[in-house]
C-alpha cells in the first residue's frame, strides 16, 4: 500500500503528571477503516512525553507498512504546535523524542500533524486507557 494516504490517530495518557502512562495508536486507510492499532503501557512519565512516544510508535508502524504519506491527528495542541514548528521544544526528554520524530518523518515522506478535539481522537484515547488499565495491579 505504498503511496496510500493513511490517517494516524495517536494519544498519550498519564494518570498523574508524571504518573503511570500509556500510548494508543490507530492507523486508518483512505476509507477510514482501522488497519492497525497499538496499545502499550510505557511506565512512569509525563503526559507530554507519552504523547510524543505515541507519535514515534505511529511512525514506526507506518514504516512497517511502507507508507510515504500520512496525516497524524492528535488532541495535544502543544505537541502539534511543536511538531509544526510553531513552538520550541524546551524539555530535554521531549527534545530527544522530537528529534526522533523529525528523523523518522524525513524517511517516510509527506507527513502532517493536525490538532483535533478529544472526541475526534476517541479510538487512540481508548487504546491508551486500555493499556493503563491492563498495567494496574488488582
Amino acid at each position: 500500500m505504498t503511496g496510500a494516504v493513511y490517517r494516524v490517530r495517536t494519544d498519550g495518557a498519564s494518570r498523574g503528571n508524571p504518573g503511570p502512562s500509556a500510548i494508543g495508536v490507530s492507523i486508518e486507510d483512505a476509507e477510514g477503516r482501522e488497519i492497525e492499532f497499538h496499545s502499550e503501557a510505557i511506565g512512569r512519565t509525563t503526559n507530554n512525553v507519552a504523547e510524543y512516544r505515541a507519535v514515534v510508535q505511529g511512525l514506526v508502524m507506518l514504516e512497517r507498512l511502507g507508507a510515504t504519506r500520512a496525516d497524524f491527528l492528535l488532541d495535544s495542541e502543544l505537541v502539534v504546535r511543536q511538531l509544526n514548528g510553531q513552538y520550541r521544544v524546551r524539555d530535554p526528554k521531549m527534545a530527544v523524542l522530537y528529534a526522533e520524530v523529525v528523523r523518522r518523518k524525513a524517511r517516510l515522506g509527506q507527513i502532517t500533524f493536525r490538532h483535533v478535539p478529544r472526541h475526534e481522537n476517541a479510538r487512540a484515547d481508548q487504546l491508551a486507557n486500555e493499556a493503563l488499565d491492563r498495567g494496574r495491579p488488582d
